[in-house]
């Protein structure tokens, strides 16, 4: 059964995220978001454990899609004399990311998109960001704001997920109608190209696959509803699914069961690049990747 590749050039915008129903989404997902996302959280441990081979002393991070604030209390944890900034499109994950540190010490909450950033040039040392981007309409701009509000010499680290995350939910469905039901997740290759032409330097990329087993179909959907993660496409089917739908998909998804589990496949990208030292000379051919002052290969491929 084939899978369908979506990238960044896909016109299809049938299968872009719709904005305000992914805020709503995580809006109604913030009170279980903690307790389904078990999965998110050991990605983020796996991406924040690559810090142990950077030297970086930043004084001002940002995570970007901070969710509950996980990561942010981690981040002022390791990172205990920088300022830690947790941004999120949808206020009751940062109601919840508020609680996160001391009294002494929390992280500052703002609400916002990562495509639009509300934040002067040149304002963070440190770029944190754990399974946002799949959820951004147009990476070449996400990417140009993050290079915006990134200080010279500064460094992003991110997590998203590629093409085959969910290929048997996406076969699945595709075996029942025409509509989209799962959200689009972009190419390793395309994320990489884009960090290329927004002008970052020495950006590096690698994956993995993380496979996740259920006994039953509802337990997966149940999750992806907790987190926030269903389908949220501008092409998705509006009103419920039929019985006769249903029963065919759950039948399609079947195919997949081996030694009684049902197998959800993830495809975990996971990305780093750095802000050009002189990121502000006119000319782009100017530039010195940043990897020539600090060593690429601090940053291993995860095994």
């Amino acid at each position: 059964m084939r899978i369908p590749v979506i990238s960044m050039a896909d016109p299809d915008l049938r299968i872009v995220p719709d904005k305000r129903q992914m805020r709503r989404a995580f809006e109604r997902a913030a009170e279980t978001y903690d307790a389904a996302a078990e999965l998110q959280h050991e990605i983020g441990s796996r991406l924040l454990e690559r810090m142990d081979f950077i030297r970086l002393r930043p004084r001002r991070i940002l995570d970007l899609g901070a969710g509950t604030g996980l990561f942010s209390a981690a981040l002022m944890k390791r990172y205990r004399r920088a300022d830690v900034v947790a941004l999120d499109i949808a206020p009751s994950m940062l109601t919840r990311a508020q609680r996160r540190g001391s009294w002494l010490r929390r992280p500052a909450c703002v609400c916002a998109d990562g495509e639009a950033l509300p934040f002067v040039d040149d304002g963070f040392d440190f770029i944190f960001s754990n399974l946002m981007l799949q959820w951004c309409t147009d990476l070449d701009t996400v990417f140009s704001e993050l290079r915006r509000v990134l200080a010279p010499g500064g460094l992003l680290m991110f997590t998203t997920f590629g093409p085959d995350t969910l290929k048997e939910l996406r076969a699945s469905w595709e075996a029942v109608d025409g509509y989209p039901h799962v959200n689009r997740f972009i190419d390793l290759h395309d994320i990489g190209d884009g960090l290329v032409r927004t002008r970052w330097a020495g950006p590096v990329m690698d994956s993995e696959r993380i496979t996740v087993t259920y006994g039953e179909l509802r337990r997966l959907l149940a999750d992806l509803k907790q987190i926030g993660a269903h389908n949220v496409t501008r092409g998705r089917a509006r009103g419920l699914t039929g019985k006769r739908h249903w029963q065919q998909f759950v039948a399609a998804y079947e195919y997949y069961r081996r030694d009684g589990v049902l197998p959800a496949s993830y495809e975990v990208v996971y990305g780093h690049a750095w802000s050009p030292v002189n990121k502000h000379a006119r000319a782009a051919a100017s530039e010195v990747p940043i990897a020539s002052l600090q060593r690429q290969a601090d940053v291993p491929g995860h095994e």
